[in-house]
């Protein structure tokens, strides 16, 4: 077993394999204290090799199995977790949502392009959502998605941008009524129930204090022009 510092959570994880260890490497601790305990079991890591698309071995299995455990407990700590890329440009916290093939991890990597060492990816995948204070920030995690990019950090989240791919870059902000439907598809929804329900009030709350924005973008360096004079400058 180890355990995890994650959203300034901590987490302490029962594993049978060495790879989920060492794929939470940038996480561990050593504080004493334990905000709750996570563990895969066999049946588990089973079903998630059989219902999983592509080929996969019980390894990563149980690291995905452990990774969605931990996300049932986040609403217990004001948080939750969004699928997208987060990033920060600046000081401003931005996270970019996609569907699937639509292509955040390409434009995030425009960002790095163009704005260079302004630029700094937080997660690629799925980074936490806390709120703390009143504000809600934006967190790393182990899980980085395909591309593997991100870094164990965090970030005032400023700014939700949805993309779409388009032929010219256009952006447009987003109503919250409006963001708070686009949300859903975008988010973990625990199945404990009391969970579930925190986790609605949150994303209610976060819908209503940082901005939204629509993207249409193709993938040349002005799509990231385009989006940042919104997003960072607010022009």
């Amino acid at each position: 077993m180890f355990k995890i510092k994650i959203a300034g959570i901590n987490v302490l994880v029962h594993n049978k394999y060495k790879f989920s260890e060492y794929l939470c490497r940038d996480y561990l601790t050593d504080e004493s204290h334990t905000d709750f305990s996570v563990c895969a079991d066999e049946k588990e890591i089973l079903l998630e090799i059989q219902e999983t698309n592509a080929p996969i071995n019980a390894e990563y299995a149980e690291s995905v199995c452990i990774h969605r455990a931990i996300a049932e407990h986040l609403a217990e700590y004001d948080a939750f977790l969004l699928h997208s890329a987060f990033i920060e440009c600046e000081g401003v916290g931005v996270a970019f949502a996609a569907k699937s093939g639509v292509g955040k991890s390409t434009h995030i990597s425009i960002w790095q392009r163009v704005f260079g060492d302004k630029v700094r990816v937080i997660n690629g995948d799925k980074p936490i959502v806390r709120l703390i204070n009143g504000e809600f920030y934006g967190y790393g995690t182990p899980w980085l998605g395909k591309e593997n990019i991100g870094k164990n950090g965090c970030c005032k989240l400023k700014a939700l941008c949805f993309l779409n791919r388009g032929e010219k870059n256009a952006i447009s902000t987003v109503s919250a009524e409006t963001a708070a439907m686009m949300l859903f598809s975008q988010i973990y929804l625990p199945s404990i129930g009391e969970n579930a329900a925190k986790t609605l009030e949150l994303v209610d709350k976060f819908s209503s204090s940082v901005s939204f924005f629509k993207l249409y973008c193709n993938m040349q360096d002005e799509a990231a022009k385009v989006s940042h004079n919104a997003i960072i400058k607010g022009e």
